[in-house]
């Protein structure tokens, strides 16, 4: 049941908080007798501001509640009604909260001919030249294309150190990780494996690519303490290796001693 609110050290003024008839009939007014039950309590808002609370019984919208204002002006003896809304109860089924569709966008949802633009301020991406700390201006942004494009850097942004170390720790808990069941139950790792390729820069210290086309991992970015069993140098015990095949026995019966059994 709803109940008034204890941060709010208004006194609750009786004439509206009474008023429950004439919140009803407003209510009943504007929605129709079908949608309104029972009424649950009021919430003093403020002084002479009370809000009452019914029960609501619109088909899909259990555990929603109706929410009636009222007010009463100074030295007047009735009330009038503000404002009527439906508002989720603690009970009520509600949408969860929006989320933007880029934060929502996960490797494998985008589909041949989808664009996903990265926004010009990307914590992840940094000019291709040095441009200093202070942010940049739409003319700012334009030299920085046009100086790449001079220069030949082939590309206008790379990643920041940041982007380096989100990417690294989502690589490092992923799949192609150490923490992973094909991980944990390698023979050895991706380190001293011959079929492993190094990368260049500061991420080589950490991950290289798998070139093994045997390997799951293969063509994809491994941690070099990650594993497989598809490691270049594993050896099978004698127990699992493959039995020998009997040696050829020469055949001498001849078709006519076959015809004859």
């Amino acid at each position: 049941m709803p109940r008034v609110s204890p941060t709010l050290r208004v006194k609750p003024d009786a004439v509206a908080v009474q008023a429950v008839d004439a919140a009803r009939a407003a209510l009943v007014a504007d929605v129709g007798e079908a949608e309104v039950g029972d009424h649950l309590g009021h919430e003093v808002e403020g002084e002479r501001l009370v809000t009452h609370l019914f029960a609501c019984t619109r088909r899909g919208y259990a555990g929603w509640l109706w929410s009636v204002t009222v007010a009463r002006a100074s030295r007047q003896r009735g009330v009038t009604v503000d404002e009527i809304v439906l508002v989720p109860g603690a009970e009520a089924i509600v949408a969860p909260e929006w989320v933007p569709y880029k934060e929502r966008v996960k490797p494998g949802d985008l589909s041949p001919g989808d664009l996903l633009p990265v926004e010009d301020d990307d914590p992840r991406l940094v000019p291709s030249y040095a441009f200093g700390d202070d942010p940049l201006d739409a003319d700012d942004k334009a030299q920085v294309r046009e100086v790449a494009r001079e220069l030949g850097l082939g590309r206008v942004r790379t990643l920041s150190r940041e982007g380096r170390d989100l990417a690294a720790e989502r690589w490092y808990a992923g799949d192609a990780g150490p923490g992973s069941p094909l991980a944990k139950a390698a023979p050895d790792l991706c380190t001293t494996c011959g079929f492993l390729v190094r990368l260049a820069g500061p991420l080589s210290e950490m991950f290289g690519v798998c070139a093994n086309g045997n390997a799951n991992d293969d063509g994809r970015v491994v941690s070099l303490d990650h594993g497989c069993g598809a490691h270049s140098e594993v050896q099978l015990a004698r127990r699992h290796e493959p039995q020998p095949l009997p040696d050829h026995v020469y055949d001498t019966m001849a078709t006519d001693e076959l015809e004859s059994f």
